[in-house]
C-alpha cells in the first residue's frame, strides 16, 4: 500500500531502539501504549478503540550485524459485531520472533531467493530478515503490526451465527415465466 508524503502518517506506536546502542547482552523492553497512541491505532486499523497494548521484547544481537526481537504482544481492542452490531471487546496475544539485518545485507538475500525462483525444485521457503533502517529498530511499530495482523476482520459476539433468511421461491417466478404467459396466451 504506498501512499503519497503529504497523505502519510506517522505510526502510532512509536518505541525506536538504537542498534549501535544495543549491549552484546541484548536488552529487554516492556513497552504500554498511551491513550493518545492507542486512539491513533484504533483510527489507523478503522477500530471502535483499543482499550489497552502493551508488549514485551527480548532484542538480541547475532553475527553478521543481526538483531532478533522475540517476544509478546497483548491488546484488549473494541469492534462492532458484524451479525448484531453491538460493541463487543476482543483479546488479543501474538508471539513475535523476528529477525533485523542491515539493509545491503536485506537487498542481497531477496536477490538470492529471486534467483532461487527459477530452480526446478522449489527450495524450502526462507524469509529475508527484516531491514535495520537508519540504524535503529522500532519496537513500536513491530508490537503495532503484530496487533493489526491478529485482529479478527468479521468479529462476533460469542454464539452469534449470521443465518440469511431462505424464503419459499414462487414455482411461477423464474426467467422464462414471461415468455410462458405469453405462450400460453397464443395458445388460447
Amino acid at each position: 500500500m504506498s501512499r503519497s508524503n503529504a497523505e502519510a502518517k506517522p505510526d502510532p506506536w512509536r518505541m525506536p531502539v538504537i542498534v549501535a546502542q544495543i549491549p552484546d547482552t541484548g536488552l529487554h523492553r516492556k513497552l504500554e501504549a498511551s491513550a493518545a497512541e492507542r486512539q491513533a491505532m484504533a483510527e489507523a486499523a478503522s477500530l471502535r478503540e483499543v482499550v489497552s497494548a502493551q508488549a514485551d521484547f527480548d532484542v538480541v544481537p547475532k553475527s553478521g550485524g543481526r538483531i532478533q526481537v522475540t517476544g509478546r504482544v497483548r491488546a484488549r481492542i473494541g469492534q462492532t459485531c458484524v451479525v448484531t452490531l453491538d460493541p463487543i471487546e476482543s483479546e488479543i496475544e501474538e508471539e513475535v520472533d523476528l529477525v533485523f539485518a542491515p539493509e545491503a545485507e536485506v537487498r542481497r538475500m531477496a536477490d538470492l531467493i529471486e534467483e532461487g525462483k527459477d530452480d526446478a525444485e522449489p527450495p524450502e521457503v526462507v524469509d529475508p530478515p527484516e531491514p535495520i533502517v537508519n540504524g535503529m529498530i522500532d519496537l513500536g511499530r513491530i508490537a503495532t503490526d503484530a496487533l493489526f495482523l491478529a485482529v479478527d476482520p468479521y468479529p462476533r459476539k460469542p454464539g452469534v451465527v449470521f443465518e440469511a433468511e431462505v424464503t419459499a421461491l414462487d414455482p411461477e417466478d423464474h426467467p422464462f415465466a414471461a415468455l410462458k404467459a405469453l405462450q400460453d396466451k397464443k395458445g388460447q
